[in-house]
């Protein structure tokens, strides 16, 4: 895995990170928050957190999130523990993430590189609101002291944090290299989710990542997963010229898979120009589209069985995360 920034330095008028492993930081304020030992501005233990972000700062740290919250020892790890997500600028998505929190325990992240996209920064200021409403004048606490207990940010843009009021401390950043849709296996998703399961949990996680990393660094590409699937896609959308892809995991834990390969792939790939500007003479880039199995198979099956064909990729497993047997 690629180092990632722990602080930073100034360099001129540049906000530089420095060459460390972030991870460290995280792992360490995870395991103070989840111990008791940082708490709110009443005392309380932080138990609740709240991500607030859109697009590549959200939807893969909540199909983790899901992929996860039923496996035996992150279970075990999350227990009386609360992680929610925000992103949609609707009101009621605000009360949907909220809802149920005590303010005294809830620890809120704001996740945006820059500080400065739209949908996050207006759902952060709902949020830094029903914080100081809640909580201002508990125990002489001012307003800035509730936004530097309870909130933190995962950006590179410490000059915005630090006006919104988050403490330098509390901003874990990545490379600006990174790009959202793929920086789940960053403090995008390592801060939060390591609050909700525990740092153990997700070196875990990130071991496997780098397992099959080191895979499509190193198997011929007749045994490569990930150089083989990318060439299916292109058969199947370029040079078949199927208009769509079905995402099909045998997994409720899987539930997410869809919505996040969808912003994964489309955001990225299917665009109707080369890099030069030149229009290209073809289609490229499937709709992907998908439920679990089995709720898909009473929603859309018969179009794929009697309708157009649409290519497929059906995921399973070898064994439940809640295994069950009933008698006879």
């Amino acid at each position: 895995m690629p180092l990632l920034p722990q602080a930073f330095h100034v360099d001129g008028a540049n906000v530089v990170p420095e060459v460390h492993s972030v991870l460290d930081r995280i792992g360490a304020f995870a395991g103070e928050v989840r111990a008791g030992r940082v708490v709110g501005v009443t005392g309380k233990p932080l138990t609740d957190v709240v991500s607030i972000g859109i697009g590549g700062s959200y939807l893969g740290v909540e199909f983790v999130y899901e992929a996860l919250r039923r496996e035996s020892s992150a279970a075990g790890a999350a227990e009386g523990r609360r992680l929610r997500f925000l992103a949609n600028v609707d009101p009621v998505d605000v009360g949907r993430a909220l809802e149920g929190l005590d303010p005294a325990t809830t620890l809120v992240i704001v996740v945006s590189k820059t500080f400065t996209t739209a949908e996050t920064m207006l759902n952060a200021r709902s949020v830094r609101d029903w914080l100081v409403r809640s909580l201002s004048g508990s125990g002489g606490a001012t307003e800035a002291a509730v936004v530097a207990a309870h909130m933190a940010a995962v950006s590179t843009n410490l000059a915005a944090t630090s006006a919104f009021g988050i403490s330098p401390e509390r901003v874990f950043g990545f490379w600006d290299w990174v790009g959202g849709r793929y920086s789940v296996c960053s403090a995008v998703g390592v801060l939060p989710l390591s609050l909700h399961f525990g740092f153990p949990q997700m070196q875990r996680f990130l071991a496997g990542a780098h397992a099959m990393d080191v895979h499509f660094q190193h198997a011929p590409h007749t045994h490569n997963l990930p150089v083989l699937l990318g060439l299916l896609g292109v058969w199947n959308a370029s040079f078949l010229a199927y208009p769509a892809r079905a995402l099909l995991p045998y997994s409720q834990a899987l539930l997410r898979f869809a919505a996040h390969i969808q912003q994964v792939d489309m955001e990225s790939n299917g665009k109707r120009v080369t890099t030069d500007g030149e229009v290209l003479p073809f289609e490229a880039g499937p709709v992907d589209f998908g439920e679990p199995g089995t709720n898909g198979q009473h929603s859309f099956y018969q179009l794929l069985h009697q309708g157009r064909p649409v290519p497929a990729d059906f995921l399973g497993f070898c064994e439940s995360q809640e295994p069950m047997q009933l008698g006879a």
